[in-house]
């Protein structure tokens, strides 16, 4: 399981404030051409590391995505469209069939006067393949980064092709999203035959299958090698370059030979270590933060934080925070149960005290946020799900068809065992911590014993999830835009589908991270399904092809409920109009699901009083 870093700093204890003495900008640093100063934030994927490399393949490198780090394209997050982006080194592109054609910002340079080339988006892509993202054949490569080849095909146009076999319907999303490096910094670390290895890993030829692997393994440790460089100096095509890194923050300075410099307002930017909420909250409270990133946050902290002068524009967040369960263990391995257990929770009263700032109560089990169901799904169909609206006659009347007894306002299971709960949670997930209090008050008075407990860390509790020591414990789904890793995340590994291209596997098998143990098919309208097939297939499918099958998803999802969403998160970024002004704002979900080095890039921000 991936916990976001935004979500993970949500957990982090109060730091001291000790490593901030180094934080403060260039005493030289004045205004650009722009009007620009100091813009001052956090990096919401990337706390300062002290002296880890200022590489992007490091997993604690130094590098700034949208300020120092480019890619080709930003994300829009857009459920529909995977695809969608906003420019980056890429001005524009084309899809067609399985080709992609980005045509390249004219005037990209990086940060040492020298040309953005052709051969260095070659060279990006061949690493991006090294980074555990290449696997043996075609058959795999349906869902990931599946390019074979990358050519100029014009001055500033760069065409990638799809690995022959391949049907990859994000192809474009995965090319505009690797990072861009320059080759005259990494060249010496890719060997020259680089391109002879990934044709080698994307043969389909079953007969090949061991030199596929092998060529697989070349990859991964030339990867290796790579992701421990540590360049001496950055070198940058986005709007900031690196001037030096203290352990208490990063100072970026304007790169002169950015393509669209004339947006770029800042002169500099400060980018602010720190180890929790607690610490990125005090940085607000002192004014300190010209932007700052979504954190989990109580109801006093935001009131104090408004109060300071900061203003919030919240943006939609594409992930629930769920109860889950082991479905092969009694009782949660009957879908009454499940659904009983849905109709006893006031989703609403819980996210009141887990998530009153970013978070809204979910409306219905559907694998999918709120907006997502109803964008994919259209008002009608959504009307038709069951909400499970708090019902607690109901809820006992699917507990008795279950088979459990209720006596003396306790519950029993079928076996004459009274039915007790652990609700596992983790340690520093504020959010989690608080609403499991109240899951915990709601079950007991309905009379099913429940008490919370917790994980010393989030490492420690996705390792015992996956040993299957929890039959109830919290966890993320929906988890993107993509409705393709929605359902992945309640019909995949975890619950014993493993997809190789079309073709798809289940396994009651335990261990290898398989924990849910969900029915490999059930009935739903009258048709049976296999919802790990039905998952797989959408890597492949166009929208209007997609449409039926999510359908599909959503009832099987509202009927057996896998798990029970307590809330969609809101994505709540804060802003403070003391040096900079030209905000993005309320439900501008595409823009604010990026860095502000994105909204730079797009025209936001400029100096105040300019």
């Amino acid at each position: 399981m991936v916990r976001f870093k935004h979500f993970v700093a949500a957990s982090a204890a109060l730091a001291t404030l000790g490593t901030l003495a180094a934080c403060a900008p260039d005493s030289g640093a004045k205004n650009g051409a722009n009007g620009g100063g100091v813009f001052t934030t956090v990096d919401a994927n990337n706390p300062i590391t002290p002296g880890a490399p200022m590489n992007p393949y490091s997993p604690n490198g130094n590098t700034f995505l949208s300020y120092n780090s480019m890619r080709l394209g930003f994300e829009k997050k857009n459920p529909m469209d995977a695809n969608d982006a906003f420019p980056g080194l890429a001005k524009s592109w084309e899809i067609k069939g399985d080709t992609l054609v980005a045509h390249m910002q004219p005037d990209a340079k990086w940060s040492d006067g020298k040309p953005v080339t052709v051969e260095d988006i070659k060279m990006s892509m061949a690493i991006a393949l090294t980074q555990g993202t290449a696997s043996v054949g075609s058959g795999q490569l349906s869902e990931g980064l599946n390019v074979a080849s990358v050519t100029a095909v014009g001055k500033h146009d760069i065409e990638f092709k799809q690995a022959a076999g391949t049907n990859n319907a994000n192809f474009a999303k995965q090319i505009l999203g690797q990072s861009i490096v320059p080759k005259s910094v990494y060249g010496h670390l890719v060997p020259a035959d680089i391109w002879d290895t990934i044709a080698a890993s994307q043969q389909v030829d079953a007969a090949q299958a061991k030199a596929a692997q092998a060529a697989v393994d070349k990859l991964n440790e030339t990867g290796k090698a790579i992701a421990a460089f540590a360049p001496k100096k950055d070198v940058s095509a986005g709007p900031f370059v690196v001037k030096r890194v203290n352990p208490g923050s990063a100072i970026l300075v304007r790169n002169k030979y950015f393509y669209d410099l004339g947006k770029i307002a800042p002169s500099q930017v400060v980018i602010r270590h720190y180890s929790g909420n607690e610490q990125i909250w005090g940085f607000m409270k002192n004014g300190d933060l010209d932007a700052a990133p979504f954190t989990a946050i109580p109801t006093n902290v935001l009131n104090q934080i408004l109060a300071k002068g900061y203003k919030r524009a919240d943006g939609t967040s594409y992930v629930n925070a769920s109860i889950a369960f082991n479905q092969s263990k009694a009782p949660y391995d009957k879908k009454e149960v499940r659904q009983a257990l849905a109709y006893i929770l006031d989703r609403e009263a819980i996210t009141k005290v887990g998530q009153p700032v970013g978070g809204m109560a979910s409306t219905a089990p559907a694998g999918m946020i709120r907006k997502s169901t109803e964008q994919w799904l259209g008002a009608d169909e959504v009307g038709k799900l069951n909400p499970y609206a708090h019902d607690e006659a109901k809820a006992t009347e699917l507990l008795k068809g279950a088979g459990l007894k209720q006596k003396g306002g306790k519950w029993y299971l079928a076996n004459g065992k009274q039915w007790k709960i652990t609700l596992q949670t983790v340690n520093g997930f504020s959010d989690w911590i608080a609403a499991s209090t109240v899951v915990a008050n709601e079950l007991t008075a309905f009379g099913i014993e429940t008490k919370p407990a917790l994980s010393a860390d989030f490492g420690a509790y996705q390792t015992d999830m996956a040993a299957e020591k929890f039959d109830v414990g919290w966890w993320l789904t929906a988890v993107g835009a993509d409705p393709r890793q929605n359902f992945q995340r309640l019909y995949g590994e975890s619950d014993g589908f493993v997809a190789n291209g079309d073709k798809v596997t289940h396994t009651e098998k335990k261990g290898d991270g398989n924990w849910m143990h969900g029915d490999e098919t059930f009935t739903v309208d009258g048709q049976s399904i296999n919802p790990g097939q039905l998952t797989a297939s959408l890597a492949g499918l166009d929208t209007e092809a997609k449409k039926p099958v999510i359908t599909q998803l959503v009832k099987a999802t509202n009927q057996e409920v896998p798990v029970i969403p307590m809330w969609d998160y809101t994505n709540v970024k804060f802003t403070y109009d003391k040096n900079f002004t030209n905000w993005p704002k309320n439900g501008q979900d595409a823009i604010l699901a990026n860095q502000p080095g994105v909204w730079m890039m797009q025209g936001y921000i400029q100096a105040k009083g300019k």
